[in-house]
This record gives structure tokens, C-alpha cells and sequence, in this order.
């Protein structure tokens, strides 16, 4: 029998990769709930060392961008960006089709 594969730890692995987190985000913006944006944003950012290492890089309180990545949560414009930064990723607006 085939050996299975963690499916939580492929995907860690896979989201290191700038081009995959950013097709994983657009992804979850499709989704008509926003806080599926906020868990895979958590997911990226766990597998670029946790929150802990992004609160760090950031310079936000860790506690704090813990409940931000939390379906609860609610990031402010300028966390999104401090947060993709450190993620090397960037948000693009296009036009509404």
C-alpha cells in the first residue's frame, strides 16, 4: 500500500513558494467568506515560520496578529501590508469584471 502523504504538511510545504501563497490567497478571495482569506493567510504565514516570526518581522504584537489570522479577525489596511510584506507578497487591485 502507498505511503499517504499529510495533507496539512504538504501544503506548508507548497506555500513556501512565493507563486503558490500568492495563488492560494487569490484563491481564498474568491470565497464569499472573508475570514477564509485570514486562515489561509495564517497557513502562508506558518509556513514562512510561524506567527510568532512574522509578529517579529512585522513589529506587531504577536497576541494581537494571532486573533488578526483568526477567523475572528480583522486586520487593519496597514497590518495587511506589513504582514504580505514580510511574505514577500503584494496585493493588486484590478478592475471589477
Amino acid at each position: 500500500m502507498a505511503k499517504s502523504i499529510n495533507y496539512k504538511k504538504s501544503l506548508i510545504e507548497r506555500l513556501k513558494n512565493p507563486k503558490e501563497a500568492a495563488a492560494y490567497l487569490n484563491a481564498a478571495l474568491e470565497d464569499e467568506d472573508i475570514r477564509i482569506f485570514l486562515v489561509a493567510l495564517r497557513d502562508i504565514a506558518e509556513a514562512h515560520g510561524g506567527v510568532s516570526y512574522l509578529a517579529k518581522e512585522a513589529d506587531l504584537n504577536r497576541e494581537s496578529l494571532y486573533r488578526t489570522l483568526s477567523l475572528q479577525g480583522n486586520p487593519t489596511i496597514i497590518n495587511l501590508f506589513l504582514i504580505l510584506d514580510v511574505l514577500g507578497l503584494e496585493l493588486n487591485i484590478k478592475a471589477a469584471t
